[in-house]
């Protein structure tokens, strides 16, 4: 890992001030905004802003590269166009939103270096706080709209149809990808009561209720069908458990399954060092800040555990960017 020199720690020191630019952006409609208008007047309108204070906060996104400027007209950069305007081909306007939501707890990071634990209640985005469970939820939609595109054709499931359970499913909107992509496989998609209520409102909205069921439930004690499905995916999930959590999961997922039946694990992970990838190590944090057991497990911890389950594994795949997930196969031993 290479050294930051002095110039870097004190731009390091002031990095979250582009991450406030992004997130009042976003809060504040401005990329949607300027798709229909150029000047800061008009984009101040439209927001219901101040001209001077939106002006400061143009000019800082363009400083930032999140837009461009020409005489007193501003524009969305390419990328933006994609990532930043809702509904654009790669919107990542919700999953950012998570970002925001947890931006309070890295400013208590010290706390959790006294106390290893969590500096707000995990509970929060789980249920406890509807707003921020529903804003959460929606969050993992748009992030896996992003993702799923990069991943949904890693993911090789038999052709012919079958039967596939989605655990710690969120939204259900991989098991949507899924299904979409594989004509003839239903899916049962999982995940507690709040979140998995949102997720039949999306389901719904997609006119897939008659192939994927959203089932409330808890993947930390739930017992399945035995022998039932024939793929399982458990996709962003883990980093927020236990060894000990994460091996039993495996396990009841490897009696839900025929045998033969294949398991797909998508995850940030790190390798063996646990510092590298880079997002991957400070993901950890985050996951700490806001899990009792967050934290990001390496890919030669995870295959000990699937190999401990009852899985033969395949090798680490990497999803292409922007995300810096990993995919684990494996195949249920007879």
């Amino acid at each position: 890992m290479e050294e930051k020199s002095v110039s870097e720690i004190v731009e390091l020191a002031s990095a979250f001030y582009g991450s406030a630019v992004l997130f009042a952006a976003l809060e504040k409609g401005v990329f949607a905004a300027v798709e229909k208008a150029g000047t800061c007047e008009e984009i101040a309108e439209a927001t219901h802003c101040s001209p001077r204070g939106m002006r400061l906060l143009l000019d800082a996104c363009v400083a930032e590269g999140l837009l461009a400027k020409s005489g007193g007209c501003y524009s969305n950069t390419q990328a933006g166009r994609i990532a930043l305007v809702p509904g654009g081909p790669a919107d990542l306007s919700q999953a950012i939103k998570y970002n925001q939501d947890v931006y309070p707890a890295w400013g208590r990071l010290a706390r959790l270096a006294e106390t290893g634990r969590p500096v707000e209640a995990p509970s929060l985005h789980l249920g406890d706080d509807p707003d921020r469970t529903r804003r959460f939820a929606l969050a993992m939609r748009g992030r896996a709209m992003a993702i799923g595109r990069a991943v949904v054709p890693m993911v090789d499931l038999p052709k012919g149809g079958g039967r596939l359970l989605d655990l710690a499913g969120g939204p259900g909107t991989y098991a949507e990808l899924l299904v979409k992509a594989n004509p003839g496989w239903t899916a049962v998609t999982v995940d507690v009561p709040a979140v998995s209520a949102v997720a039949a409102e999306c389901i719904s909205a997609a006119d897939l209720a008659d192939r994927v069921e959203c089932r409330a439930g808890d993947y930390h004690s739930d017992e399945y069908e035995n022998e039932s499905y024939d793929a399982v995916t458990i996709f962003g999930a883990l980093h927020q458990e236990s060894p000990a959590q994460i091996a039993d999961i495996l396990k009841r997922a490897a009696c839900a399954l025929k045998p033969g039946g294949r398991i797909f694990v998508l995850d940030m992970m790190t390798d063996e060092t646990r510092t590298s990838p880079k997002f991957s190590a400070l993901f950890a944090v985050n996951m700490a800040l806001t899990a009792d057991n967050g934290w990001v497990f390496s890919d030669v911890e995870l295959k000990g555990w699937m190999r401990e389950a009852g899985f033969d594994s395949s090798d680490t795949r990497a999803v292409p960017p922007p995300m810096p997930h990993w995919l684990v196969s494996g195949t249920k031993r007879a």
